[in-house]
């Protein structure tokens, strides 16, 4: 369909010229017309082509012809054909057709990437479902940590008796029986079909239960039965973040991002806030615990009334825009932005479910290194502070109590997750080895706080932990924007559910190591400082 000349590459189409003059890693061209056919017709414009069939919206040519032409006169504008949906709407072709240039033995072929369309734009229907899908995804496990001291505790407030006033177990354990089961989830999921229908109805029901085991937990002392449940709510978050992310890859809207994202860190603050709130107000750990078993009806909710569905094949229900012709100007705007933006493919989705086999799921895996380290060791680093350190950075004689100033701690660590997860469309960051070495350094000085007081103050540890949480959450964003803008487009769908083990991983060695830091620095002397 092309031909090469002094390095450079040209089309001929319509018995016209074209210069390449934009190419991404995904299929896409654009074309500039370059020269004269043989009748005297030039033509200013462009085309944009699509794994070797032409397709383009908005692009006006202006076509000039001899005097002796007698289809056209002088920049007489050539009309488009409106884009037209291949079978099932899973492709999206258009030809530049005038009797002036429409050339008779030119076919329009579909494109050679299979399952495949233009991303359109999500409506705020769908976004704000993505947010509600995020806030009741991770409450149950953002409670679970917020709780994680009353629960070894059976739900009392007596300290402990030890100097440094920390419980014999550390949080950790309660942080291993609340990411275990999520670990496990997010290696086993990628690689079996997405059925998202039947994951999320595992994911709500298993929720309310979990609720209702640890609530009950906590009014009879039974410590199995609080680990059993927090283990419930990390199967239920882990199963319903691998399904949902691996669902997004087929909207192919930041913004789908952004709101999950920014849905996820809402759940930290409004998690954190609302445990140490309704606490604080008299009410049992008991009781706040089972107030929450609204949290997954809300999400059934979110995901089967208010998202629309997006195009996929096979799927049993389609919303109503993705079933119907887009208008004139949606293709238009879709031309606009594909020609501005040639070197992105976050503008091409799929349309099928991945039926990659096993083996060749592995293969993508060392493509996804690069973002799955640096991801896993930030949360390794946040974690360790969080589930390690929190209850040891305990000061005295203020107007917080020991339990206050943990549940106080992971609110301002929500706040700062929150904060950064919504960020993802004001502020973008290529450079995710930046915030695992940030994440660091939090650690080190939090750690040597914890031992020496070193702060004369809470409220500087207050700044340190509300900047632990900033940059954990744009870690996040930042990492799934990065895997759906680059990796290829039929390998989204795996990429994105894959790399949520990385996080889980990170946040398991957290809890491993969170108890024997904790232990050892719970059983030191007060320093001087601190007593």
């Amino acid at each position: 369909m092309g031909d090469k000349h002094n390095g450079e590459a040209f089309l001929q189409h319509g018995g016209l010229r074209y210069r390449l003059v934009k190419e991404n890693r995904h299929g896409f061209k654009v074309w500039a017309c370059a020269g004269q056919d043989d009748r005297g017709s030039s033509c200013a414009g462009r085309i944009l082509s699509l794994a070797g069939a032409v397709l383009t919206q908005s692009v006006s040519h202006t076509c000039r012809r001899s005097p002796s032409s007698h289809s056209m006169s002088n920049n007489e504008k050539v009309p488009l054909r409106r884009a037209q949906k291949g079978t099932g709407g899973q492709e999206l072709t258009a030809l530049i057709a005038t009797e002036a240039t429409l050339d008779p033995e030119m076919t329009l072929r579909k494109p050679e990437k299979k399952n495949v369309s233009i991303a359109k734009n999500v409506g705020t229907k769908s976004l704000l479902a993505f947010w509600i899908l995020g806030v009741c995804n991770n409450m149950g496990y953002v409670v679970m940590l917020s709780a994680a001291h009353d629960i070894l505790g059976g739900g009392k407030h007596n300290a402990p008796d030890n100097p440094r006033e920390c419980n014999t177990i550390s949080t950790g354990a309660i942080l291993l029986a609340d990411i275990v089961p999520a670990l496990t989830v997010k290696i086993i999921s990628p690689f079996f079909p997405l059925h998202e229908h039947i994951r999320m109805v595992v994911t709500t029901v298993s929720a309310a239960v979990a609720f209702c085991m640890v609530g009950y937990s906590s009014q009879t002392n039974a410590l199995w039965l609080a680990y059993t449940g927090v283990a419930l709510t990390s199967f239920t978050s882990g199963l319903g973040e691998a399904t949902l992310l691996s669902f997004m890859s087929f909207y192919g809207d930041k913004n789908v991002i952004t709101a999950w994202g920014s849905g996820t860190g809402g759940a930290g603050f409004l998690g954190a806030f609302y445990y140490a709130a309704m606490v604080g107000l008299g009410l049992s750990s008991t009781a706040t615990l089972y107030t929450l078993i609204s949290v997954p009806v809300l999400m059934a909710i979110a995901f089967w009334i208010i998202l629309d569905r997006p195009n996929i094949s096979g799927s049993s229900s389609t919303s109503a825009s993705a079933q119907s012709g887009e208008s004139s100007e949606s293709y238009q705007n879709s031309g606009r932005k594909i020609e501005e933006d040639a070197n992105s493919s976050a503008y091409l989705v799929p349309t099928a479910r991945s039926t990659h086999t096993f083996s060749e799921r592995l293969s993508i895996m060392p493509k996804l290194v690069k973002y799955m380290v640096p991801l896993g060791l930030v949360y390794f680093f946040e974690y360790l502070i969080n589930q390690g350190l929190f209850e040891l950075l305990y000061f005295r004689n203020i107007w917080l109590t020991h339990n206050d100033q943990y549940r106080w701690y992971q609110v301002l660590y929500q706040i700062g997750v929150f904060i950064s997860r919504s960020s993802l469309t004001f502020v973008k960051f290529n450079q995710l080895w930046l915030f695992a070495v940030l994440q660091c350094c939090n650690l080190v000085y939090l750690y040597f706080d914890s031992v020496y007081t070193l702060s004369p103050t809470v409220f500087i540890v207050f700044g340190f932990i509300l900047f632990e949480g900033l940059l954990g959450g744009a870690a996040y964003v930042n990492t799934y924007y990065k895997i759906d803008t680059e990796m290829p487009i039929e390998e989204r769908e795996f990429s994105m559910s894959m790399t949520s083990f990385a996080d889980a991983l990170g946040i398991c060695l957290a809890g491993l190591s969170a108890i024997p830091l904790h232990n050892y620095i719970c059983g030191l002397p007060l320093s001087s400082k601190a007593s």
